[in-house]
């Protein structure tokens, strides 16, 4: 069942309204009805419900009809405003595992409905299930919501997830050359269900290496998380950067040694000299990754404990029990309920 509290930040919006000011409409028509201000659209802090965001589709669905439109918004999601979700994705296996994390992601951004990972035979399927989005927008709707693979794609690896098959339940409109070129395929129109349909045997690959754009964000994004929550400097600060270079691959001492054209016997002295260890940063590294990933996103325990090295996810639950006297899931528990509490509430 939707739930219309829902919040999410204000990036759909935003591009929202990029699009009805390029069609002629102001902003304020664009937001009227929804409680947000233009100041409040263009906050990449702000938040706001799916309710509100929903009379923003409505408003400009209404004002201008064109064809495709939910596509090119779609095609505008930008991985800038993923943070924690932008970091599972860069750090995923395969592509399979990549487009599930992407799911989820739309699911909390975009999607008014349900995104579901479905397989059978040669085909991986994502079947969206939007029964309960207004049908005056529904189109809009589905059309952004498959649309939005493209763009992540691109963002991080450089090239779009290629689609064998794009569907949707609504009519053909009268030109499909929009559609086409953002899916890259022909949708099939008036179809029994809305799914973005994948080759199998795609899905299953090893993903490319990140963009040196998407691995420099990612990695800023990490720095920025462990200075906010222990400061260093000197040859900890240099090792600990090395630690999260590389999306989803933390190196061991021998390589983050050879990487500084040390031994690992006197890159322990240095670091011991600083009052600290290898072991003490790389656990710095995990506890403060896992937290963030733990609180913004809902990947599984052992999704986490593979993103951060672990041979297991038993060592990895062994580990945070250490670093935080409870085990992941209750953790992210608390940190779900301490977010929800209203403010000033004890």
């Amino acid at each position: 069942m939707l739930d219309w509290d829902l919040r999410r930040n204000t990036s759909s919006v935003h591009d929202l309204v990029g699009l009805a000011r390029e069609r002629g409409i102001s902003a304020r028509a664009c937001l009227a009805g929804s409680s947000v201000t233009p100041e409040a659209a263009a906050a990449a802090s702000a938040e706001i419900t799916a309710r509100q965001e929903l009379r923003v589709v409505t408003n400009l669905v209404r004002e201008c009809g064109e064809p495709g439109l939910g596509a090119i918004a779609g095609a505008r999601t930008r991985l800038s405003a993923a943070g924690p979700w932008g970091l599972a994705m860069l750090s995923s296996p395969t592509v399979r595992e990549m487009i599930e994390v992407a799911r989820r992601y739309l699911d909390t951004t975009v999607v008014f409905g349900k995104l579901t990972f479905e397989e059978s035979g040669d085909e991986a399927r994502l079947r969206l299930d939007d029964a309960e989005a207004p049908a005056q927008v529904r189109a809009f709707l589905a059309e952004r919501a498959l649309a939005g693979f493209g763009p992540i794609g691109r963002d991080l690896f450089g090239a779009a997830i290629p689609m064998a098959r794009v569907e949707f339940r609504h009519g053909a409109p009268p030109d499909t050359a929009r559609h086409r070129e953002i899916y890259g395929v022909t949708p099939l129109f008036d179809a029994e269900a809305t799914v973005a349909v994948f080759d199998r045997r795609t899905v299953d690959r090893p993903l490319p290496r990140p963009s040196e754009r998407a691995r420099a964000a990612c990695e800023q994004l990490c720095r920025d998380l462990l200075a906010r929550h222990h400061a260093r400097d000197g040859m900890a600060a240099t090792v600990r950067d090395l630690l999260v270079r590389e999306p989803g691959a933390i190196p061991d001492q021998i390589a983050v040694a050879t990487a500084l054209f040390m031994s690992p016997r006197t890159l322990s002295r240095r670091l011991n000299q600083e009052g600290t260890s290898f072991r003490a940063l790389l656990d710095e590294v995990r506890q403060t990754l896992s937290e963030v990933l733990l609180t913004h996103t809902d990947m599984t325990t052992e999704q986490l404990a593979a993103r951060l090295g672990y041979a297991e996810a038993a060592s990895f639950i062994r580990a945070f029990r250490r670093w935080n006297d409870c085990p992941p899931q209750e953790y992210r528990t608390r940190a779900c309920e301490r977010s929800a509490r209203p403010v000033g509430a004890n």
